[in-house]
């Protein structure tokens, strides 16, 4: 189906919206940005916003959502080429813990989003994305034979929400390079424990 002039503008105004709003909020975080300087950045008027927008939140949980789905893109395509299922989830961790990194990325997911979307929208966020992924690589380690065979959705819930506390302890610690060494350390030993003959 073709779509409309009309359509194309308003997928561009979007995206101008939803751009101009990540870089503030990056930048300065959700409190610290106001709708008028985002229309500004956008170059779009404010009427547009609210077409495109219920409000400043739900323009947050757009670019939320967009920074969620590069980052799950991200660990996907650099865990693809792991040697074996246990270090393609080993790579995945290291590389999710890589991009929360990301000043951009800790402000917005981090800092901002449990506390903007709330905890179940930011659950629900990190579930519809992360954890599907994280799903289909131990179910692969698992037919594999290189993970315990054991359920795996809660497996899969457990070690997000290790992920998830790992990010938010090196996104608030004084040593952010130390603090991440020693997470991927300890979720190394997570995932040996599960492996045979550990």
């Amino acid at each position: 189906m073709t779509k409309s002039k009309q359509d194309l503008r308003s997928e561009a105004t979007r995206r101008l919206l939803v751009t101009a709003a990540r870089t503030l909020f990056g930048e300065r975080g959700y409190a610290g940005v106001g709708t008028e300087e985002i229309v500004r950045a956008a170059g779009v008027t404010r009427g547009a916003l609210y077409h495109q927008f219920r409000d400043k939140a739900d323009l947050f949980a757009a670019v939320a959502e967009q920074v969620e789905a590069e980052i799950v893109n991200r660990v996907a395509e650099g865990a693809a080429g792991a040697a074996d299922p246990v270090e393609e989830l080993r790579t995945g961790m290291r590389l999710f813990l890589d991009a929360c990194a990301d000043p951009e990325v800790e402000r917005i997911i981090l800092l901002d989003a449990p506390a903007v979307l709330g905890w179940e929208g930011w659950r629900d966020l990190a579930g519809r994305y992360g954890l599907g992924l994280v799903q289909i690589a131990l179910q692969a380690a698992i037919e594999a034979g290189a993970i315990i065979p054991q359920p795996v959705v809660p497996l899969a819930h457990v070690l997000m929400g290790a992920l998830d506390e790992c990010a938010l302890y090196v996104a608030r610690a004084e040593d952010p390079d130390t603090a991440r060494e020693e997470c991927i350390a300890i979720l190394d030993r997570i995932l040996r424990s599960i492996t045979p003959g550990a």
